[in-house]
């Protein structure tokens, strides 16, 4: 038999699975085996070979046929016979297994659980309850977030971000970032107001110290008066991106507090069995990833090559647009990503701010050591170095000088193109527009996008901000974009 052909992972299973049904297994690649399945989260499947050998997989490594299976598989959970079974269906294992619902949630101060595992709960649900809007929303992932306002507790402190994110519909896990050195000297306002940044005061750094040491103690006494002391643990990946981590453990949740020092407080809410892995993701086969990116490409009846289904991040208010970008793109190729563990590997300034070249060289690193290509080049606009990306379903990093002509001129052209008819005469206004055209770049609106398009007819690029779904498309000539441009362009890849 030849091998089965993905990149394993062995991970704890969330439940051990009786009566466990061997059924044939058939990859991307046409390659089966016979197995069992053990357990699915995040994502993720577990089977276990007829030899007793147990791996971890992307759902999306299997063939369509065993991805309907898996997905509409429900485990058969046992619990030792001394210990209840709560609702839901969850084991009820550990320390705190028998505490409710009702008293975790009183303890975080938000309603976060419910009856049945988070991880079988729909992301919509739990993000209704969390008061969180939707971020984004692709073919099979999802996210959710808000910016609270100061009165908005989570574990007896205000968190300035509240992430969900979701698989395939269900909840997968929760991002809260507390005190932070870009959301305490955030700007003025979001989308192109984040560049109205106000002057961090010079004792930036005691302030954010003594902030982040507030959170840190607050909400490791608070969580531990009611579910005990926690385990020391390393969770995380590379050495940007790796991190100690108190760890609290219930049912088959797992919180786990960190601090990056100097740059942000923050508890993440994952499946025990993730977190038992030290938080280590399975790298989606490049294969796969080339076929599901193939795939998003839309060839449209007037020229326009887009590439869809490409998560969005708000950045919010602070100058987050390196860290933002750089986790869209790694999360449409499969790889798991937070803009805060980027802006930690790339070092980014209170407010958020810093020269792109040295934040995307921290940003860089830690996509590397994710498994992901890095790559960039430097010079002019220019359609071919676009189109090979685009037309692989691989979109492009921008750094450019996001102005407040350059903005007003993208966002009046993608609001006329939408009643446009007659696609000739469109090329027409635009070189005549063009030709008249004075943008200029400067100092102080540094910004990285998303090139996600183009039209080598009309000349024109389609690119997406990181400032929420109605930025997510937009459009500018080539030659106008060539006059802002930074002229560096990287590429994460496969």
């Amino acid at each position: 038999m030849k091998p089965f052909v993905c990149a394993f992972l062995l991970l704890v299973p969330a439940y051990a699975a009786t009566a466990q049904e061997l059924r044939s297994f058939t990859n991307a690649q046409g390659v089966s085996i016979k197995a069992a399945l053990i357990s699915v989260i995040n994502g993720q499947a577990t089977i276990r070979r007829e030899d007793g050998g147990q791996f971890t997989v992307p759902v999306t490594a299997f063939s369509q046929a065993d991805q309907d299976y898996i997905r509409q598989w429900s485990p058969a959970p046992t619990a030792p016979a001394t210990v209840s079974t709560p609702l839901g269906g969850t084991p009820a294992v550990g320390p705190n297994a028998n505490l409710d619902a009702a008293t975790v949630n009183a303890l975080a101060g938000q309603e976060v659980f419910g009856d049945v595992s988070l991880w079988e709960s729909p992301g919509e649900s739990v993000a209704g309850r969390l008061k969180l809007r939707r971020e984004s929303q692709t073919s099979n992932q999802g996210s959710y977030r808000a910016y609270p306002p100061a009165d908005y507790r989570f574990f007896g402190t205000r968190p300035y971000s509240v992430a969900l994110y979701e698989d395939e519909g269900k909840t997968s896990s929760i991002s809260l970032v507390f005190a932070n050195k870009g959301d305490l000297f955030s700007a003025s306002g979001s989308g192109e107001d984040h560049f109205d940044k106000n002057t961090p005061p010079a004792e930036a750094e005691k302030i954010v110290k003594k902030a982040m040491d507030a959170d840190l103690k607050l909400l490791s006494d608070t969580i531990s008066a009611k579910l005990g002391p926690p385990r020391k643990e390393r969770f995380g990946e590379g050495k940007t991106g790796r991190m100690n981590m108190q760890r609290w453990d219930w049912r088959d949740h797992a919180i786990l507090l960190a601090e990056a020092e100097g740059e942000y407080v923050g508890i993440q809410i994952v499946p025990a069995a993730f977190a038992d892995a030290g938080g280590k993701s399975t790298r989606v086969p490049d294969v796969v990833i080339r076929e599901r990116a193939s795939k998003n490409v839309e060839t449209r009846p007037n020229g326009d090559v887009v590439i869809q289904d490409i998560p969005m991040v708000d950045q919010g208010p602070k100058g987050y647009c390196v860290p933002a970008t750089a986790e869209r793109a790694m999360r449409y190729l499969g790889v798991a990503a937070d803009m805060y563990i980027l802006a930690n590997a790339g070092e980014t300034g209170y407010g958020g701010g810093t020269s792109v070249s040295k934040l995307l060289a921290g940003v860089g690193r830690h996509i590397k050591a994710k498994g992901r290509s890095f790559d960039t080049w430097e010079g002019k606009m220019a359609v071919r170095d676009i189109a090979k990306h685009i037309e692989k379903g691989i979109p492009v990093m921008w750094a450019l000088s996001s102005t407040k002509l350059f903005n007003e001129t993208a966002s009046r052209r993608t609001d006329e193109r939408k009643s446009v008819a007659e696609w000739t005469a469109w090329k027409k206004k635009l070189e005549a527009e063009t030709a008249d055209n004075v943008l200029m770049p400067d100092s102080e609106s540094g910004h990285v996008v998303l090139i996600i398009g183009y039209n080598k007819e009309t000349g024109e690029i389609a690119f997406s901000d990181s400032w929420g779904e109605r930025y997510k498309e937009r459009w500018i000539t080539m030659k106008e974009a060539d006059l802002v441009s930074q002229k560096y362009f990287y590429v994460v890849g496969f």
